[in-house]
């Protein structure tokens, strides 16, 4: 018996060794998922329904110049005929996401199996133009879509929402100003902040606003992040 208990100490130690490893072994091996950078302000700059060739085309010269990286929501059906344009945006870096093939609701949210078949066809223009995976998604019109949001998280996509806007979707023939002062005015007092704008025809203001946008969130001490 007491040659048993002097290995005890032993035994436990070995335990507790499997179990810190099977724990690091889970973290290295789980699909990564994003989170949300608490410890430091930050702001993903998002546009939805392009690409269109004069509007993305100025807002990807600005975030160029800017050194500004942006996550951009496309309908694959314009992109189809803006296949230059998709590849900039990716080669310059920027993040492209599923947001649908069609851009028609009563289409796309008509059954479950329309809602993939409008989503995969997305994915897949991105996927051979622009010659990257999209990893991300967001649902046209936004609202909450519980058992469509079920079926993209399935296929590995993180489901990207917003928490602030410039307005043009609202206000489609808003002038700049008007749009910097709702990006100011949406964003305050958030740490995070997950711009909603829009590259599609005409949004002229939305490209010219978008040099003060990106001012206004700098000297407020933002890191520009794309998903």
């Amino acid at each position: 018996m007491v040659m048993q208990k002097k290995y005890i100490p032993v035994a436990v130690f070995f335990a507790a060794l499997l179990v810190f490893l099977t724990h690091i072994g889970a973290r290295a091996t789980a699909t990564p998922v994003f989170t949300f950078a608490e410890e430091e302000k930050a702001v993903y700059l998002t546009f939805d329904d392009g690409p269109s060739t004069v509007v993305t085309n100025r807002i990807l010269d600005t975030l160029a110049e800017e050194r500004v990286k942006a996550t951009f929501f496309v309908v694959s059906d314009r992109a189809m005929t803006r296949k230059e344009t998709l590849r900039r945006i990716a080669e310059e870096g920027h993040t492209i996401g599923v947001h649908s093939a069609s851009h028609d609701y009563g289409k796309i949210y008509a059954s479950e199996a329309a809602f993939l078949d409008d989503f995969e066809k997305c994915a897949e223009t991105i996927r051979t133009v622009a010659g990257v995976a999209p990893h991300c998604y967001r649902f046209p019109g936004g609202g909450d879509h519980a058992r469509m949001r079920e079926l993209v998280e399935a296929k590995g996509y993180v489901v990207v929402d917003w928490n602030a806007c410039c307005g043009d979707e609202e206000f489609p023939n808003a002038d700049a100003e008007t749009l910097f002062r709702r990006t100011v005015k949406t964003s305050e007092g958030k740490s995070v902040v997950v711009l909603l704008c829009h590259d599609s025809a005409p949004r002229k203001a939305t490209a010219e606003a978008l040099p003060r946008i990106i001012a206004y969130f700098r000297g407020q001490g933002y890191a520009f992040r794309a998903f």
